[in-house]
C-alpha cells in the first residue's frame, strides 16, 4: 500500500476519533503521529519533532504568565475593581470586561486570556450577590477571546502556523496587526450581537439552572473586604504585571522569537515566586499543548507521503481549474469553519494549511492571500464545545452541547458571512 493512501486512512480515522471523541483528543493525536511514524509515512523525529517548534513554547509560556496573574491576586483586583465601577449590570459588566478581553487576546494567546479572564469573572460574580450568573458570561467570554485574538498575528494558534509555514516557504510572514482588517469587523459584529439580539436569545437558550451559585461561604468572603497585602505580595502582583508588558512589547517590537519572549516571563513568574512549579504542572492545559506538537507530525505526513498533493488536485478537479482567487478562498475558509467547529482549530489550520498551499500554487494564485484566508476561518469555530481551548474551558459553567449550536452556531454564520465579503477588500483575491 502506498504511504500517502496509508497517510490518508490515519488522518481520516484521526478526524472520526476526533468528532466523535471516543478517546481524548490529545490521546488520538499522539496516536495518529505515532501510527504515521510506525507505518513509516514518516520519520520518528518527524512524528514529534513538533514539540520543539516555538509555537508550542508560546502557549506554555503565556499560560503560565495567564496563571500567575491569578495566583498573585491581580485577577481577584480587576474583578473586584470592575464591579466597584459598574455595578452588577449584566449588559454594562460584558461590555468592560470585553474592554479588557479584547487587547490582552490580541497580544497573549485566547487560551492564556480564557485561562486569566475566568477567574477574574469567578471573582466578580461571587461578589455580585447573585445579579451575575456564570450562565450568562462565561461563553461571551470565550467567544470574545477567540474573535479578538484574530486581531494579531500572535493572537492565536492558527495564524501563527501560518506564519510558520510563509517563513519555511519563503514567503513574507503576515504583519503583526495585518490580520485587524479583517478581525476587526468581526469583533465588532460579536459586540453588537451580544449586546442586542443575542442578549434576548442568551435568555430563551440558557434555561438551566445554575451549577455552582456562589456558595455562602464564598459570598460572605466576596462581600467582605480582602486581607491587606503584605509588602511580598504587592510586589509579586507587580511583576506579574511587568512580565504581562514585557510580553506585549516583546511581541510587538519582535525582540526574540515569540515562544522565547513568552517562556522568559513564564521563568521570571516561577523564579520570583509568583507562581510555582507544582502549580503550573496543576493548571497547565497540557491538551493544547500536546495538540499544537503533534499538529506538525500531521501536517508532515501529509507532506512526506504526497497525500497533501492528492487531496489538493482532488480539490480542483471538483471545483474546476478555473474557479476565480475569491472564491477558493470562500470554498477553503467554509471547509475550515466546518472542521474546526469539530477537530479544533489548531487541528483544522495544521490540516489545511498545506493543502491550501499546495492548491493555490497549482492554480497559480496568490499562497499568502489563501493561506490568511484558512487561519483567519480556522478561528471561526462558536457553533461547539470542542471547537477551541478558550470555548472548551467554559463548560464549566454547566452548558450543553446544543446551547453551543444555538448560541454561537447563529454567530458562526454571521462571522463567515462577512469575513468572505472582506476578502477581495483585504486580500489579494
Amino acid at each position: 500500500m502506498e504511504s500517502s493512501t496509508i497517510a490518508l486512512i490515519i488522518i481520516g480515522v484521526m478526524v472520526v476519533l476526533y468528532i466523535s471523541e471516543l478517546l481524548p483528543i490529545a490521546t488520538t493525536s499522539i496516536l495518529a503521529c505515532l501510527a504515521l511514524a510506525v507505518f513509516g509515512v514518516i520519520p520518528f523525529s518527524a512524528a514529534l519533532g513538533g514539540f520543539g517548534r516555538d509555537v508550542v513554547f508560546l502557549i506554555v509560556g503565556m499560560v503560565i504568565v495567564g496563571d500567575a496573574l491569578f495566583e498573585t491576586g491581580v485577577a481577584e483586583l480587576v474583578g473586584r475593581k470592575i464591579i466597584s465601577l459598574v455595578g452588577t449590570n449584566e449588559r454594562k459588566y460584558i461590555g468592560v470586561l470585553s474592554l479588557v478581553i479584547i487587547p490582552i487576546s490580541a497580544f497573549l494567546s485566547n487560551t492564556a486570556t480564557v485561562a486569566t479572564t475566568l477567574p477574574i469573572a469567578e471573582k466578580s460574580i461571587a461578589h455580585s450577590g447573585g445579579m451575575l450568573k456564570k450562565k450568562d458570561i462565561y461563553m461571551i467570554i470565550g467567544l470574545i477571546a477567540v474573535v479578538a485574538g484574530g486581531l494579531t498575528s500572535v493572537g492565536s494558534t492558527p495564524q501563527i502556523l501560518a506564519n510558520n509555514h510563509m517563513i519555511e516557504a519563503g514567503i513574507t510572514p503576515i504583519g503583526f496587526f495585518e490580520l485587524a482588517l479583517i478581525g476587526g469587523p468581526v469583533v465588532i459584529l460579536l459586540l453588537v450581537y451580544i449586546m442586542t439580539f443575542g442578549h434576548g436569545l442568551k435568555k430563551r437558550v440558557f434555561n438551566f439552572p445554575e451549577v455552582d451559585d456562589p456558595s455562602h461561604e464564598m459570598h460572605d468572603e466576596s462581600d467582605s473586604e480582602p486581607a491587606p497585602k503584605t509588602r511580598v505580595e504587592i510586589v509579586r502582583m507587580l511583576i506579574t504585571v511587568a512580565v504581562l508588558v514585557f510580553c506585549v512589547v516583546g511581541f510587538i517590537t519582535e525582540l526574540w522569537s515569540l515562544g522565547t519572549v513568552a517562556m522568559v516571563g513564564a521563568v521570571i513568574c516561577i523564579v520570583t515566586g509568583c507562581i510555582s512549579q507544582q502549580t503550573v504542572f496543576k493548571k497547565m492545559n497540557w491538551t493544547t499543548v500536546i495538540i499544537m506538537g503533534c499538529s506538525f507530525g500531521i501536517a508532515a505526513g501529509l507532506e512526506y507521503s504526497g497525500a497533501g498533493v492528492m487531496i489538493a488536485h482532488g480539490m480542483i478537479d471538483f471545483l474546476g481549474d478555473s474557479m476565480s482567487p475569491w472564491l477558493l478562498c470562500a470554498v477553503l475558509a467554509l471547509v475550515a469553519v466546518i472542521f474546526t467547529n469539530f477537530m479544533s482549530s489548531t487541528s483544522t489550520a495544521a490540516l489545511l494549511i498545506p493543502i491550501a498551499a499546495i492548491v493555490a500554487t497549482e492554480l497559480g494564485y496568490d499562497v499568502r492571500s489563501v493561506l490568511i484566508a484558512v487561519a483567519v476561518a480556522a478561528n471561526i469555530g462558536y457553533a461547539t464545545p470542542i471547537s477551541t481551548p478558550p470555548i472548551t474551558m467554559t463548560l464549566v459553567a454547566g452548558y450543553r452541547f446544543m446551547d453551543y449550536v444555538k448560541f454561537g452556531g447563529l454567530f458562526n454564520v454571521m462571522a463567515y458571512l462577512l469575513v468572505v465579503f472582506l476578502f477581495p477588500l483585504v486580500l489579494n483575491v
